[in-house]
């Protein structure tokens, strides 16, 4: 696998911008980056990655794209 980190820094930049927003409008919501399972582990699997969801609490749910189903809820 090819590590992208220019996908990577704007996926987190995105999810980071939600939820900033999303806290000033309704802290009480819990905001998690929801990924196909392909996606997850093709990309959020690397060790990188990993450590940027560490430092940076990102919740992730993880779903089956043709079951429509979800796989992992990682906090």
């Amino acid at each position: 696998m090819t590590f992208n980190f220019r996908v990577a820094a704007l996926a987190v930049g995105q999810f980071l911008n939600y939820r900033v927003a999303l806290e000033k409008l309704a802290s009480e919501r819990v905001l998690y980056l929801a990924v196909p399972t392909d996606i997850y582990q093709d990309f959020f699997s690397d060790s990188f990655v990993q450590t940027v969801l560490e430092r940076y609490q990102i919740k992730l749910l993880v779903f089956h794209i043709q079951k429509e189903e979800i796989i992992l809820w990682k906090n």
